[in-house]
C-alpha cells in the first residue's frame, strides 16, 4: 500500500479546454424545463465555466487533502488490479467501514462524513474504507469479459483483508447496494453487517416470506410508502433510460463519453438534478464530480461496463452474483435500511424487509440518492444508531 496524489498533466487540462471551445450544441423545444433532458441554458453554461474559469489544480489540490492510497488486489480469473482508495483510521477499537459508490458518483461522496465517523464523542468510531471501484476514478481499469458483481465484491472484500480489516461492515447506494450486498451474500463471515440507502425490492411472495405476504396483505400503505411508490414508478418509466442503453450496448455510449466532455456533462448532470432532494449543487462541485469522470484512470466509457455484466450471463468459469440476486433474501448479514423520499428505490416497508435480517430502520424526511453527499449527517447518525453502544450491532466486528 502506498500514498497516492492526483496529478492531471497540462496536456490532458489543455486538451479538455480544446474540446470545449469546439462544442457544438443542438437547439431544443421551448418552455420544457427538464421535461426532455439537460436543459441547453444550463450546459453551455457550464461548459463555458469549465473551459474558461473552473479551477481543477484547485479540486486536485482538494482531493490530495483526502486520505488517498494505492495498492493491487487479486481478483479469481482477472488477475491483479490496481485500487485507490480512501483510508482514514480513528483507531484500532474503531469498527471498519466499508463504502461503496455507485455510477456516476465516486469515492468522493465519502468525505463529508469522514469528520462525522472518526471523530465522535460519543464512543463510536469508525475506520473508513472507501474505493475507487475498478473502472471507476483512479483505479484500474478491466477490458476482459465477465467482470460483474462477484468480481466488484471480491476486490472490495480483498483490499478490507489486505488491510487488515478481518470482521468489517459496509454502507452504499446505487452500484454500492448491489456490490455489497454480493460482499454479503460470498463473504458472510467477513461482512458482519450492512446498511444500504438505496432499496430494490418487490412484493414479499407466500413462497418465499409468507409472514411478511401476510402483513403486506393485511397493512395499507402508509403515505410516505404510497409516495415512495410513485417515485419508483417515475423512476422506471421516466428515468432510466440510461440505464437500459449502459445495460445493452456500453460500448456506443462510450464514444460520446470519451470524446466530447459535453455529452459527459450533460448526461451526468442530468442525473445529479433529477436524483436528488433539490441540492443546491454549485458549479465548482458538478464540474469536479464530472472531471473525475473524465481524466479517470480507465476513462469515462469503463464506468458503463458494469451495467452490462451486471445483466448478462458471466462466461463459464466465472463466479457470478446476478443484479436480481442481490434484491432477495441474503442470511447471516445483519441489515439496515434508510428509507428516504427522493432516492430511486423507495419500497414498501414489508417489500424491503425481503432483503435479510433487518435489525434498524430509519423514514428520512428529506434527501435522494446520492444521500452521503446531500444529507452526511443523516448516515452518520444511521450507522451510529446501528453501530454505536446499546445499537443492534454493537461490536459485531469484536464478535
Amino acid at each position: 500500500m502506498a500514498s497516492f496524489n492526483i496529478s492531471i498533466s497540462d496536456a490532458q487540462l489543455n486538451d479538455l479546454k480544446q474540446r470545449l471551445s469546439l462544442a457544438r450544441f443542438p437547439d431544443e423545444v421551448e418552455d420544457v424545463g427538464w421535461q426532455y433532458g439537460t436543459p441547453l441554458a444550463d450546459v453551455k453554461r457550464l461548459t463555458s465555466y469549465w473551459q474558461t474559469t473552473f479551477d481543477w489544480k484547485a479540486a486536485e489540490s482538494k482531493l490530495n487533502a483526502l486520505p488517498n492510497y494505492k495498492t493491487t488486489v487479486a481478483v479469481e480469473g482477472f488477475g491483479e488490479i490496481d485500487m485507490h482508495f480512501i483510508h482514514q483510521r480513528s483507531s484500532d477499537d474503531a469498527v471498519p467501514l466499508l463504502f461503496c459508490h455507485g455510477w456516476p458518483g465516486s469515492y468522493l461522496e465519502v468525505s463529508k462524513m469522514l469528520p462525522l465517523l472518526t471523530e465522535d464523542a460519543s464512543g463510536i468510531q469508525f475506520n473508513v474504507v472507501a474505493p475507487s471501484l475498478p473502472n471507476y476514478g483512479w483505479s484500474g481499469g478491466v477490458t476482459k469479459k465477465g467482470f460483474g458483481l462477484a468480481q466488484y465484491a471480491e476486490a472490495c472484500h480483498n483490499l478490507m483483508q489486505k488491510l487488515g480489516y478481518t470482521k468489517y461492515v459496509t454502507q452504499g447506494g446505487d452500484w454500492g447496494y448491489y456490490i455489497t450486498r454480493a460482499v454479503g451474500l460470498r463473504y458472510p463471515d467477513f461482512c458482519k453487517a450492512s446498511h444500504i440507502n438505496m432499496i430494490r425490492a418487490n412484493p414479499p411472495t407466500w413462497a418465499e416470506n409468507p409472514v411478511l405476504a401476510l402483513q403486506h396483505a393485511v397493512t395499507p400503505y402508509t403515505q410516505a410508502e404510497k409516495e415512495g411508490l410513485t417515485r419508483m414508478n417515475w423512476f422506471l418509466n421516466e428515468g432510466s433510460a440510461y440505464r437500459l442503453l449502459q445495460s445493452t450496448k456500453p460500448q456506443t455510449i462510450g464514444y460520446a463519453f470519451t470524446d466530447s466532455p459535453v455529452a459527459l456533462l450533460s448526461w451526468i448532470y442530468e442525473k445529479l438534478h433529477d436524483w436528488t432532494d433539490s441540492y443546491p449543487w454549485t458549479d465548482d462541485e458538478i464540474l469536479t464530480w464530472v472531471s473525475i469522470y473524465w481524466f479517470s484512470t480507465a476513462g469515462p466509457a469503463a464506468t458503463c461496463r458494469v451495467y452490462y455484466e451486471a445483466t448478462h450471463p458471466t462466461p463459464e468459469g466465472i463466479p457470478s452474483v446476478s443484479r436480481d440476486r442481490t434484491a432477495q433474501w441474503i442470511d447471516r448479514v445483519p441489515l439496515g435500511l434508510a428509507y428516504v423520499p427522493r432516492e430511486l428505490g423507495v419500497p414498501p416497508r414489508t417489500w424491503a424487509r425481503t432483503h435479510g435480517p433487518v435489525v434498524y430502520e430509519r423514514e428520512h424526511s428529506s434527501g435522494g440518492h446520492f444521500l452521503a453527499w446531500e444529507r452526511p449527517e443523516e448516515v452518520a447518525k444511521d450507522l451510529k444508531a446501528m453501530f454505536g453502544k446499546g445499537g443492534p450491532c454493537d461490536g459485531v466486528t469484536k464478535a
